[in-house]
């Protein structure tokens, strides 16, 4: 198992509904742990990098009903 951490941002500010969708993140197979982060503005991922990758994470939780993004930095590869 190789354990990856990213940040994710929000799209909307977190409310009850969201956060009880997000408990039932730890349930899917591959994903570890998924943290609020600072002022509710992000995620903190942790998931199994043999398994998922970052836009499979991305879209598991939308599927999940919670509105997230890969940052900007991430989203872009960076020029060689």
């Amino acid at each position: 198992m190789s354990r990856t951490q990213i940040r994710l941002e929000l799209l909307r500010p977190p409310d009850a509904a969201m956060l009880e969708r997000l408990l039932g993140a730890h349930s899917i197979y591959g994903l570890l742990r998924v943290a609020p982060e600072g002022a509710g503005s992000g995620l903190l991922v942790e998931f199994d990098a043999t398994r998922l990758n970052e836009q499979e994470v991305v879209s598991l939780l939308r599927r999940l009903g919670v509105p997230v993004s890969l940052p900007r930095s991430s989203a872009v590869p960076s020029p060689a």
